[in-house]
């Protein structure tokens, strides 16, 4: 099980700080992706991180403003997103993929958390 958590109300260039919390022991068997979601829109890819943490991959619309991290002694993943915009609201959800390689495509991730709630004013 995953659990999302962090979400809140920020003013347009203000931060959050997104984590993801697994109960599952092996962890370390996924990849672990954040998602989100407006209203109306179809869920998006936000950033993906390698098992061992080596290894990310960004969303052109947060490159430079989104960090992926992990520990895995904690089982946690983190999303840190600076510099937000109003076009940052969305649900925001952790997502473990067993697949071999990083990916954007949310159709491939097995397991997800249940959103957590992010809104930016403007």
């Amino acid at each position: 099980q995953l659990q999302a958590s962090g979400g809140g109300l920020v003013q347009a260039g203000g931060s959050l700080r997104l984590s993801c919390v697994a109960s599952e022991r092996t962890f370390t068997n996924y990849n672990m992706g954040w998602f989100r979601q407006a209203p109306g829109k179809e869920r998006e890819f936000v950033a993906v991180i390698s098992r061992s943490g080596g290894h990310t991959y960004y969303a052109d619309s947060v490159k430079g403003r989104g960090t992926i991290s992990r520990d895995n002694a904690k089982n946690t993943v983190t999303l840190q997103m600076n510099s937000l915009k109003p076009e940052d609201t969305a649900v925001y959800y952790c997502a473990a993929g067993s697949g071999l390689v990083l990916t954007p495509n949310f159709r491939v991730y097995d397991y997800w958390g249940q959103g957590t709630l992010v809104t930016v004013s403007s």
